[in-house]
């Protein structure tokens, strides 16, 4: 899913009014960026165009929401960063709590309360070549409003997924349980294809041939009282993911986690996807196979939102 399916106007300078797109650039912004331990202006985060993250991808991100001006699940995505980093042989300079603390002063420096958030960690440009051993880590957070993607009621409509033609990748080919830039490199040639042909996103296969993913978020199926979702063995197992699984338990879903393979789709009633920016976005199509969100969709929209917001 992407920025320019909000259909509303935000403090981000988003705008799709009349099928017009306007957008500010990411790096003409205002506000402040936490660089290497200090707070800089936004327009002032800046690194060299030889440094080693941009050309070898090691790189790796959170994608994290801000509910009332509280971060959900900070220190889990805190956590995970730190572990996809060891998973790319780098050590991220900060522990899990100076991480923390760091998200939450970028919060408040921006002056946000619901907001999107973005910290990343990347080897830096003092040396060119595969080995990046002598490269200093580097960590940057920001943050910036950014609204769901759909309204509840254009959410129910459903969003329109197309199959890629790429899949995930077997666990011995790619470091695939960590949340590395380098992994969505075919989730991109996917979603850009998807959205020439008039789709929302795609749904991924993995490289058996069952399903796996969209190009930025889990996948749900469901079933009467029963939700299906594919076993988390070649692709990021979400944290919300593991929220929504939380849930369906909580509220008396039956809960399964399988392979599934395309030719079962039919047999489901529903559809979802989930993640830190999707949240919980129903979906209506898949290739040609419908899907009408309907009573479980809603109930886990509204579970979802309900488990976000800050506990007094």
């Amino acid at each position: 899913m992407q920025e320019s399916l909000s259909n509303t106007r935000s403090s981000n300078g988003t705008s799709n009014k009349g099928g017009a797109m306007n957008l500010i650039p990411m790096d003409q912004r205002d506000g402040w960026i936490w660089f290497d331990g200090e707070l800089v202006e936004w327009k002032q985060a800046k690194i060299h165009v030889l440094t080693h993250g941009l050309h070898y991808a090691s790189c790796v991100f959170e994608g994290q929401r801000a509910y009332k001006g509280v971060i959900y699940k900070l220190t889990e995505h805190s956590k995970r960063l730190k572990k996809s980093a060891n998973i790319l042989d780098f050590e991220i300079p900060y522990s899990v709590e100076q991480i923390d603390a760091a998200c939450k002063l970028v919060l408040e420096k921006n002056g946000l309360i619901d907001a999107y958030m973005r910290p990343v960690a990347w080897c830096g440009s003092e040396e060119m070549g595969l080995a990046a051993t002598n490269n200093k880590v580097h960590l940057a957070i920001a943050a910036w409003k950014w609204p769901s993607y759909f309204s509840a009621e254009e959410r129910l409509k459903g969003a329109k997924l197309s199959w890629s033609e790429w899949c995930r990748p077997a666990p011995n080919m790619i470091p695939c349980f960590a949340k590395a830039a380098g992994l969505y490199m075919i989730c991109t040639l996917a979603k850009h294809k998807a959205m020439k042909e008039g789709y929302t996103d795609a749904l991924m296969l993995d490289y058996r041939g069952y399903v796996a993913e969209a190009t930025g978020a889990n996948v749900f199926f469901v079933k009467r009282r029963e939700i299906h979702t594919p076993i988390a063995d070649c692709f990021l197992d979400g944290i919300t993911r593991q929220t929504i699984i939380q849930l369906a338990k909580k509220n008396g879903y039956k809960l399964v986690e399988r392979h599934i393979l395309p030719d079962e789709l039919n047999e489901f009633d529903e559809c979802f996807l989930t993640g830190s920016a999707a949240e919980i976005t129903p979906v209506a199509q898949i290739g040609d196979i419908n899907f009408k969100p309907g009573k479980a969709c809603k109930e886990f929209i509204k579970l979802y939102a309900e488990e976000v917001q800050p506990k007094s």
